[in-house]
């Protein structure tokens, strides 16, 4: 019988390593012993489907969550989460977060000097259709700077969160925009070792989902397993 195990494997150098020097919060938090490969308990495996009851109808349209339009250039994000066989993984809650068009998040530890958005929070969560299908309506966001070395820019990026059935069972990712000049410059992105992997992290300009005197359509697909997985943060 074909062994089939290699093939859902990731494929060497297609997640990010554990250490990345150049990625400076890695030198802290990547281990320094052998891993322990730690039995999931039978609640983590039976245990209720996480938050799927709170999913409300405006959370996937992150410019409809206030009184008034955010600022910045509208986008729809849009794709499939597929397993490493290429079929639709449906039902899935999946959550984003990301700055505004300025660069800046709303949170209490981002005091970079550029403007929030009263109508713009940057957060918002959906579930994948029977056919893995989601769909978000949102703002384009800004790069901003970080700490990591001098001259430090992040490119324009939203973090995309995955929950499975059971509470454990949670990736997370960030989509990157094609033609961004600072992606050869960052080393989050530069963390996972083969280009074509890190490729499967840029989102695909899409005329198909870009809807007329709207905004512009990017499609974003999510391969959670196997050798053409997409890059997951450790």
């Amino acid at each position: 019988m074909l062994d089939l195990r290699p093939y859902r494997m990731p494929a060497a150098g297609s997640q990010p390593d554990y250490l990345s020097p150049a990625y400076g919060s890695t030198v802290k938090r990547s281990p320094s012993q052998a891993l322990i490969l730690l039995p999931q308990s039978l609640s983590e495996l039976t245990g209720p489907v996480f938050g799927h009851e709170r999913v409300a109808p405006n959370d996937a349209d992150l410019t409809r969550q206030h009184a008034g339009e955010p600022i910045g250039e509208r986008i729809l994000v849009a794709g499939r989460v597929l397993d490493e066989d290429g079929k639709a993984v449906p039902h899935t809650l999946i959550e984003l977060w990301q700055a505004n068009a300025a660069g800046r998040y709303q949170h209490k530890n981002d005091q970079h000097q550029a403007p929030l958005d009263s109508n713009f929070t940057g957060t918002g969560r959906t579930i994948t259709d029977a056919e893995g299908n989601y769909r978000f309506t949102t703002i384009r966001p800004g790069a901003y700077p970080w700490r990591n070395h001098p001259n430090a820019w992040r490119p324009a990026h939203i973090h995309f969160s995955l929950f499975g059935q059971a509470f454990a069972t949670r990736l997370v990712t960030q989509m990157y925009f094609p033609g961004d000049p600072l992606l050869e410059f960052d080393p989050i992105y530069n963390s996972v070792p083969d280009e074509r992997a890190r490729q499967r992290m840029i989102s695909q300009f899409a005329l198909d989902l870009t809807e007329p005197d709207f905004a512009l359509g990017f499609r974003f697909d999510i391969i959670l397993r196997g050798r053409h997985a997409t890059p997951m943060e450790k």
